[in-house]
């Protein structure tokens, strides 16, 4: 009887729902954030030595910060944004003095949103983006970038053309195991370029479907899930479906996102890996859209 009770209490343990973060967790992930602030007003990817500030790492502490309730000075890493900006070729570079490119300067105009910068300043890297821009991959994120700047792209149109060139008949993306990654990543690409998603049910229902034993979603080929291909899958839930972002097992899903935090209070991109600003902008915000009333 009491192995029973015992073997009971643990299936209770197993299936009980993973609730959101506690006050105190959120503390601990914004402590985190906070210590991977450098003297020049950036982020650091991550706590190590010899690591210096990067734009990828400054723009998601903002909207970590944000999604948990800091309310400290964020304004210090203005400066720092604006001197990664190269006015010869009005792209963004992931640190001063470096190199510019499609992703960079995509991200720069987000971190202009995350800290509340003037646009106006920095037009030009719209026409970089619109010039340079090459692939699926960098039409995606150059997509995110315009779309932080309220801006719609002078290519839309033909990018458009690009993704659905790419659609297969039932208005999914990609094959096998790595149908959902594409599926989420092409559909968002989509919507912020302003064009529309036909079946949207059908993708929800394919997103459900691609959704691992291990409670989240993966790359193709890979054995087990990461944070980045869920953050992917789940901003097309969160852009499709009105109200909470929400998979057919959420439950499971936030399993996954608790399993992937440290006691540092950062996040792995996965279990068992460490913390970086990248792993715990994913589950920020993930976390956040699963919450949003």
């Amino acid at each position: 009887m009491r192995r029973t009770l015992l073997a009971g209490l643990c299936l209770l343990t197993v299936l009980a729902p993973a609730r959101a973060q506690s006050p105190d967790q959120k503390k601990a992930t914004v402590a985190y954030v906070r210590g991977l602030r450098q003297e020049d007003g950036g982020y650091a990817p991550a706590v190590a030595g010899g690591v210096t500030s990067s734009l990828r790492a400054t723009s998601a502490a903002a909207r970590v910060l944000k999604y948990f309730g800091d309310t400290g000075p964020a304004k210090p890493a203005a400066p720092f944004i604006a001197r990664c900006f190269d006015k010869d070729s009005g792209g963004f570079a992931d640190s001063p003095g470096g190199k510019p490119d499609v992703v960079t300067t995509a991200v720069g105009l987000i971190a202009l949103e995350g800290y509340a910068m003037p646009a106006r300043p920095y037009e030009r890297a719209a026409k970089y983006l619109d010039d340079n821009v090459k692939g699926f991959e960098q039409i995606r994120i150059a997509a995110a970038g315009f779309e932080a700047i309220h801006q719609r792209p002078a290519k839309a149109e033909e990018w458009l053309k690009e993704i659905a060139a790419m659609r297969n008949p039932d208005g999914t993306y990609g094959s096998g195991d790595g149908k959902a990654r594409a599926t989420g990543g092409a559909v968002v690409a989509v919507l912020r370029l302003g064009g529309k998603v036909p079946h949207p049910d059908v993708i929800l229902k394919s997103l459900d479907a691609g959704q691992r034993a291990d409670g989240a979603w993966g790359k193709e080929g890979a054995k087990g899930s990461d944070l980045e291909t869920s953050y992917r899958v789940m901003r097309a839930y969160h852009m499709l479906q009105t109200g909470p972002a929400r998979p057919a097992h959420a439950d499971r899903l936030r399993a996954f996102i608790a399993r992937c935090r440290n006691p540092d209070g950062g996040y792995g991109v996965a279990p068992g890996q460490k913390s970086t600003i990248s792993g715990t902008y994913y589950a920020a915000t993930i976390l956040h859209w699963m919450e949003a009333p």
